[in-house]
């Protein structure tokens, strides 16, 4: 069952804001009998954010401020929170989390009334939580509604000090009493919910062993190759600790964590499909963020772009000429063939890996439908284990 029919109140209110509107930039499909096609999917993620007049644009030369750009920048067309996991618990069996806030505004500043009311909304929120281990993939999503004016008490938001992002009861929030302190440095996350298939939850304490990595430009990254883009800035260095239930089995689990935070108001360009992102934590200490998004390159050829971390945190941007990106294997999933199996080579850092998801039926089965998975990193040539980290694939 959809989420928002499980909450009629909750539906009510989406209901009356006049426009239903997707986050992300679909149209939100609120009814279970109302989910988009394949083919309305990958066209709806062309121009993703392009209605961007009077929004706030990322630009190059804009400085990072911390620990406010942690918080929610609601002048921006789209922000998202976006926290995965490679785990394994005390048998060494692995399992992998997902746990994801995007918002979405409604009006440009100059256009929200100055008393807005009770029912004054013109912030959308949207929350998934996924937890997989072997085949089983648990997937949940929730929606809430919040003002700009006051983000601080509303049903989901983000704010920097302490630093805090929750929809309801996920929530992604500080470990840190004490806020002359970076309250960014330890999080803990969890969410719980019940889905047909059966329950899961997770409480997980995250502890940052490396610094923040800022891409692209400091911290402004390039989508496409007429300019337009993103902030975006990630925490590769997460260790994870705690606890995962599923169907009522409580395990402890450990592992590497990575945290994405963009905002942007004009994120994809219109000859822009979908994308496919990459973020892995190889067994020497180094990263690699690396993304493809299909179309919207030079002479109408893909646009790729990526980050190169060392152990100490130091990044260098890799451009689109220095990331060669393959898909492999594909497999039919929810009806679609997704590639599960992809060769990616950095040839400045001598790296020919081959990229394989363990499972293939990763398919978030949200409003907003998109596969995110576990995968296994290896070198290409020998197979030698090289890492883990996680896959996310929109369009398809």
């Amino acid at each position: 069952m959809n989420p928002a029919n499980r909450h009629p109140r909750r539906l009510l209110l989406w209901l009356g804001l006049g426009s239903v509107a997707l986050l992300l930039g679909l149209s939100l499909w609120l009814l279970e009998d109302e989910k988009p096609s394949a083919t309305a999917t990958s066209q709806g993620f062309a121009g993703l954010g392009a209605d961007a007049q009077g929004y706030a644009q990322a630009r190059p030369g804009m400085t990072l401020s911390f620990p406010e750009d942690h918080a929610a920048h609601p002048d921006s067309r789209i922000e998202w929170w976006y926290l995965t996991a490679n785990l394994q618990d005390e048998n060494g069996m692995p399992l992998g989390i997902q746990w994801t806030l995007f918002r979405q505004a409604l009006l440009p500043p100059e256009k929200r009334p100055a008393d807005p009311g009770p029912w004054g909304t013109d912030q959308l929120w949207m929350a998934h939580a996924a937890l997989s281990q072997g085949e089983e993939h648990r997937v949940a999503e929730r929606f809430a509604r919040s003002n700009s004016a006051v983000l601080e008490q509303g049903q989901a938001g983000a704010q920097a000090l302490p630093f805090r992002a929750w929809l309801d009861d996920w929530q992604l929030a500080t470990r840190v009493e004490a806020p002359e302190e970076n309250t960014f440095e330890r999080l803990e996350v969890s969410a719980e919910e019940s889905t047909p298939e059966g329950s899961f939850s997770y409480r997980l304490q995250l502890t940052a062993e490396g610094p923040l990595v800022l891409h692209g430009e400091e911290g402004f990254s390039r989508k496409a190759a007429d300019g337009q883009g993103s902030m975006y800035y990630s925490q590769p260095f997460w260790r994870v600790e705690g606890e995962v239930t599923l169907d009522g089995t409580t395990r402890a689990v450990s592992g590497h964590g990575w945290l994405d935070r963009e905002w942007s108001s004009q994120l994809l360009s219109p000859q822009q499909r979908g994308w496919d992102w990459f973020s892995l934590h190889l067994e020497d200490g180094h990263k690699l963020m690396a993304f493809q998004l299909r179309g919207g390159g030079e002479d109408g050829g893909d646009y790729r772009a990526g980050t190169w971390i060392t152990p100490e945190g130091n990044a260098t941007a890799l451009s689109s000429s220095e990331l060669v990106m393959e898909p492999l294997v594909s497999n039919r999933v929810a009806g679609r063939d997704v590639p599960t199996q992809w060769r990616l080579q950095v040839p400045r850092h001598r790296l020919d890996l081959a990229i394989k998801a363990p499972f293939a039926d990763r398919w978030m089965t949200t409003s907003v439908p998109y596969w995110e998975g576990e995968v296994n990193v290896t070198d290409y040539a020998s197979d030698e284990p090289l890492g883990v980290g996680y896959l996310e694939m929109t369009g398809y």
